[in-house]
């Protein structure tokens, strides 16, 4: 049984830092692709940041590049975000997905809640 379980978050001030974690368990075969998602309060979940693991590319949304950092740990089998100056929009759910091919996300967490105040 896959799982994909999130740590890391708490609640930090504006321009703080947080490093998500993502552990993988009960999947034997590589991942094609890991991503970070995050849902707000009242808003659509938005896709933060993506890495495709034999690629080693790597995609960002507008809204944190430069800020945020996608990377993963094969050996831990463990995905990772480190957040620097975030910003109170940045408060939400923050949740990993994992994928076996190029098409949608198979595998998803539970979450790890962010929240920056002002």
């Amino acid at each position: 049984q896959v799982q994909l379980v999130e740590s890391g978050g708490g609640s930090v001030q504006t321009g703080g830092s947080l490093r998500l974690s993502c552990e993988a368990s009960g999947y034997t075969g590589n991942w094609y692709k890991m991503g970070w998602f995050r849902q707000a309060p009242g808003k659509e979940r938005e896709e933060v940041a993506r890495i495709w693991i034999r690629l080693g590319r790597t995609y960002y949304a507008d809204s944190v590049k430069g800020r945020f950092t996608i990377s993963q740990d094969n050996a831990k089998n463990t995905l990772y975000l480190q957040m620097h100056s975030l910003k109170p929009e940045d408060t939400a759910l923050y949740s990993c997905a994992a994928g076996q091919d190029i098409r949608g996300f198979d595998y998803w967490g539970q979450g790890t809640q962010v929240t920056v105040s002002s």
